[in-house]
C-alpha cells in the first residue's frame, strides 16, 4: 500500500496522478449518470420487493451493490466478477487499518494476491484487445511515459487496483450512512422529500457527519510545529478526520445532523491527495437518495445498524430495514 497513489509524494505522485487524467469530467459523468440512475432504481425495486416479505438489509442489497456496478461499468469489468471484487476489497482493507491483528493481515495478504492476479490478467487482456475503457487509456498513456513495457504495465496495474480499493468500501459506507442518518432524523427526511433540490447538500452533511475514512496517515518530511506540538522529521501522524468533523471550533453544533448545513469537510481529503473519484461517489449518493425519496416507502429500523470494529475505514455491515 505504501506504493499506492494516496501514499506517494511528488515528483512520483505528480507523474502518476497526471497519468490518470481527469477521471470524471462533466462529459464522463453525463454519460454515466443515466446508467447509475437506472441501477439505483433497479436495486431499490429489488429491495422493495424483499420488504414485502419482511425486513431486508439495505446495506447488502443496495449500498454494496451500486458502487461495484458503477465502477465496473466505467472500467469495463465483467459483471460476473463483481461479487469477487467486492469480497476481496472487504478483506484487503485490513492492511490499511490501525493495529490490524495477524489474522486480519493474513486475510488482507491473501486478498491482495488475488487482486494483483486479477488485474495482471486484465492488463494482459487489454494489451491484446484495447478498448475505450480507462485501463486501455492508461496503458496508452504509460507507453508514452515509459519505454519499458514491464514498468508501464506495473504502473497501470497499481492504478487499476487503487481505483477498485478506493471506490467500493468508501462509497458503500456513504450510501448506507446517508440513509441511516435520514432515518434517525425523520423530520429532515420528510423535509428532503419535499425539497429534493437539497439532496446534494444532504450528501455533503452525511459525508461530514460520518465520513467513510476517519483516519488519514501522514509522515512529516521535516521537523514541523503542529498546533504547538513538535512532529520530528520522519514521524507518522494520524489525522483523525472523524473527530475533526465534530469540532465545535469548526462547526456550530457539530453533533447535530443538519441537511441545510453548508460547510466544508475533509471526507475526500485535501490538496494533492484529494479523492480523484469524489464526483462519482457524490453522483451515486445523489442518484440513490433521489430514487429512494420519490417512492412512497416509509421505512424503519428493524434492528440497530451494525458496524465493523474498525478505526480508519468505517463500514456498516448490516442495515436491516422494514416497512412502517
Amino acid at each position: 500500500m505504501a506504493a499506492s497513489l494516496p501514499m506517494l509524494n511528488p515528483p512520483r505522485h505528480t507523474r502518476e496522478r497526471r497519468s490518470l487524467g481527469s477521471l470524471f469530467p462533466h462529459k464522463s459523468l453525463a454519460t454515466l449518470r443515466p446508467f447509475i440512475e437506472r441501477a439505483a432504481d433497479r436495486l431499490l425495486d429489488e429491495f422493495t420487493e424483499q420488504l414485502q416479505h419482511g425486513p431486508a438489509d439495505f446495506n447488502t442489497l443496495v449500498s454494496e451493490e451500486l458502487p461495484v456496478i458503477a465502477i465496473g461499468e466505467w472500467m469495463g469489468l465483467p459483471a460476473a466478477d463483481y461479487e469477487l471484487l467486492r469480497t476481496l476489497t472487504h478483506d484487503q482493507v485490513f492492511a490499511q487499518e490501525l493495529f490490524p491483528s495477524p489474522s486480519q493481515l493474513a486475510l488482507s495478504d491473501g486478498a491482495t494476491r488475488q487482486l494483483r492476479h486479477y488485474f495482471a490478467e486484465l492488463i494482459r487482456e487489454r494489451r491484446a484487445k484495447p478498448g475505450i475503457d480507462p485501463v486501455s487509456g492508461w496503458l496508452s498513456t504509460w507507453d508514452e511515459l515509459e519505454s519499458d513495457r514491464h514498468r508501464a504495465d506495473k504502473a497501470v496495474h497499481g492504478l487499476a487496483l487503487f481505483m477498485i480499493l478506493a471506490a467500493l468500501e468508501t462509497t458503500a459506507h456513504v450510501l448506507s450512512s446517508a440513509v441511516r442518518l435520514l432515518l434517525e432524523h425523520p423530520d429532515q427526511m420528510e423535509y428532503l422529500r419535499d425539497h429534493p433540490q437539497l439532496i446534494p447538500a444532504a450528501v455533503e452533511e452525511a459525508l461530514r457527519y460520518d465520513a467513510p475514512i476517519h483516519m488519514i496517515s501522514r509522515i512529516a518530511p521535516a521537523d514541523t510545529d503542529l498546533a504547538g506540538t513538535l512532529v520530528p522529521a520522519g514521524q507518522m501522524v494520524q489525522l483523525m478526520v472523524g473527530a475533526a468533523h465534530h469540532s465545535p471550533d469548526q462547526y456550530p453544533e457539530p453533533h447535530r445532523f443538519d441537511i441545510r448545513r453548508r460547510a466544508s469537510h475533509l471526507a475526500f481529503g485535501a490538496g494533492i491527495h484529494y479523492c480523484a473519484g469524489n464526483a462519482l461517489a457524490r453522483l451515486e449518493a445523489a442518484a440513490l437518495l433521489t430514487s429512494l425519496l420519490r417512492r412512497p416507502l416509509r421505512l424503519r429500523f428493524s434492528t440497530p445498524p451494525r458496524w465493523a470494529p474498525r478505526v480508519a475505514f468505517r463500514r456498516i455491515t448490516s442495515l436491516q430495514l422494514a416497512l412502517v
